[in-house]
Parts: structure tokens; sequence; C-alpha cells
């Protein structure tokens, strides 16, 4: 158990953490598991559930911004002398790296004589831990560019935000298979299956890096329950705009783009999560205790990210529950096996801890 004399703090960052990264692992197991016939979007509970699973990689991303620019701002130093600096761009390259390792097309590493086209789509297109390596990178690079014009990182930080949220509605309609190689045109948009290109996804990130400054330069911020009011009242101002926004997108980009409701499901996504944020740091405030289980799970994200994947997608070493028993299981045997998924991947922590093995954060 972890003692209430840092929970201001510890407390806020770890609940984030862990919710973010087990709502991560329940949607993969049920996406995978349950069958087309109760996928019904009349369902409340399905539309619900299905509300949450679309929630679910912003909360991911905005937490991983907030934990890595907190832990950045909380060394008192110049950009330079940073060492988070280096740890930054060591942890763009990890995550770049893995996210690759994740989709590599085949098992014997060098020979790729019978890798198909479909496979070698597959490997290419941008993922979870691609999108995030570069949020830390451009949340590394905006620290930067914050210190050297001298302007507080938080304004850097919600000017790129909106350069990924806004740009995204006409990026995503150039085909960018005619100017760049498919590794690369997969960054900047979906048309080469890429889950998740830098437009708009690594707007979340970057976002989450103006709560992480607001964090670290405001040690007492947890003291009252002010910060959790003025966090709901933005975030319900954010899901308000989301639903008057449409006669603005139509302005700047068109009927036709407009009728897609991209940016309307943006501050939606981003009121959403601020609203959580809201929530769970305002019931920190009388948590004196939290079971150290939790603490683990926020702290081996990385980790527990890249072992359920394989698990439920498999790689090119090993088969996965979707080749097995892709949407065949119905209601309750899929909620059953998502228990079980995440019992698992608490256990995994828990014996690594005990065993003292260190492992890395996701964005630390």
């Amino acid at each position: 158990m972890t003692r209430g004399s840092k929970k201001s703090r510890i407390i806020f960052i770890d609940l984030m953490r862990a919710f973010a990264v087990l709502m991560m692992v329940q949607g993969h197991t049920v996406d995978v598991l349950l069958s087309n016939d109760y996928r019904n979007i009349d369902s409340p509970f399905f539309a619900v559930w299905l509300f949450m699973r679309g929630m679910t990689a912003p909360i991911f991303m905005f937490s991983a911004g907030t934990v890595f620019t907190y832990l950045f701002r909380l060394v008192n130093e110049p950009f330079e002398a940073n060492p988070r600096v280096t740890k930054g761009i060591k942890r763009f390259l990890l995550l770049v790296g893995l996210g690759y390792l994740l989709r590599y097309p085949t098992p014997t590493i060098v020979d790729f004589s019978e890798v198909s086209a479909e496979s070698w789509k597959i490997f290419i297109a941008v993922d979870v831990l691609q999108l995030i390596g570069f949020g830390v990178l451009f949340l590394v690079v905006a620290a930067f560019i914050a210190e050297k014009i001298k302007l507080p990182d938080y304004i850097v930080f919600s000017v790129i935000t909106l350069f990924f949220f806004l740009l995204y509605p006409v990026l995503d309609k150039i085909n960018w298979l005619q100017y760049l190689p498919a590794p690369l045109a997969g960054y900047f948009y979906s048309g080469t299956s890429s889950n998740f290109p830098l437009f708009p996804w690594c707007g979340y990130v970057v976002c989450g890096g103006v709560l992480g400054s607001y964090l670290a330069k405001n040690p007492l911020v947890f003291k009252s329950a002010k910060f959790s009011l003025n966090l709901a009242i933005i975030g319900a101002l954010l899901i308000l705009l989301s639903f008057l926004s449409h006669p603005v997108e139509e302005f700047l980009y068109g009927k036709e783009i407009a009728d897609s409701f991209f940016v309307d499901v943006i501050l939606l996504r981003v009121g959403s999560v601020l609203m959580l944020n809201a929530l769970i740091s305002y019931i920190s405030l009388s948590i004196d205790y939290i079971p150290r289980f939790v603490i683990l799970i926020g702290r081996n994200t990385l980790l527990i990210y890249i072992v359920h994947l394989m698990i439920l997608y498999g790689s090119a070493w090993n088969p996965g529950l979707y080749q097995l028993f892709a949407k065949s299981f119905g209601v309750w045997k899929t909620i059953g096996s998502a228990l079980i998924m995440i019992t698992l991947m608490t256990s995994m922590v828990i014996i690594i801890n005990k065993l003292k093995i260190r492992n890395k954060e996701l964005v630390t």
C-alpha cells in the first residue's frame, strides 16, 4: 500500500495510467472474441461499450503525454541539461522499434521470400506504439521550442495540438501514396490501413502534455477540489462545443468534410477525457491508500500492452486467440475472457515485482 503523504499526485497519476491500460486490455479482448451476432448498436450495453472502446485510445494517449511531460518538467534544468531529453529520444526509438517488431512479417528474421503483400501492409501500418513514440518526440521538440522562444510550454503544446487536430480533416483526404513511400504515407493518413496516423492522434498525446506541464509546475494543485472542478468545466465546454461546431467545420472545410463529423468527434473525446481526469482527481482527494497492484499496473503499461497483444492477436512467432476463436464467443464467455485477461496481466506485474525484475513504463 502507498501512504497518502504523496496522494495528491501519485494516486491521481497511477489511477489514470492503470485505468487507461486496463480499458485497452478489456477493449481488445472483447473486440477479438465477441460474436458479430451480439454487436447490435441498438443494444444500450453494446452502445455504451462501443463508446468507451472509442475513448480508450484517446485516454491512453492523453495519459502517456501527461506522464511524460510531468516527469520531464519535474527536472528543473535547462533543456540541454535535462536528462529527460535523452530518455525521451531513447523512448521514441524504443516504442517505434517495438511497434514494428510486434507486426514483423516473418519468424525467420531475415528471410522475406514468403511474406505476402497483405503481411507487408500490416507491417508498415502505424499503430499505438509508433504513434506514442512520435508523440513523445514532438513533446521534447515542443519543450525545446518553448524554451528558445521564451513562451510557456503549455502554449506551444496547445498550438501543436491544434495543428494535429485541425489539419486532420484535410490531410486525411489526400492520397499520400502519390507523394510518399507507403511506410511514410501511413503516418499521414489512414489510407494504408494505419490505425493511428499522426493526424489527429498525436494531438491527444501533445494535449496530455498541457496537463502534465501544469501538474509539474503546480505541485499543490490537488490539495483543492477546485482543480477537479476546473477540469470538469473545461471538459463540459468542449463536449458542448462538439455539438455546436458543425457550422464552424462547414466554414473551415466545406460541407462534405463537415458532414463527416471529424472535429466534432475530437472535441467530444478530449472533453470526455478531461471529465474522466476530473472525476479521478476528485476521487483521489479522499483516498489515503491504493493497492500496490494498481501502482504496478500503471508503471508496467508497456509490458502489459505488448504481452496482451501477443496473446490476443499473435505475432510472427506465436498464434493468437484471434486466429483460434475470432468473433465466436457469446456475451458471458467474452466477459469472462476479458476478466481472465485482466487477471493475467495483473498477476504478471505482481510476479515481476516480487521477482525484482526491473521493467520500464510506457513513456518514462
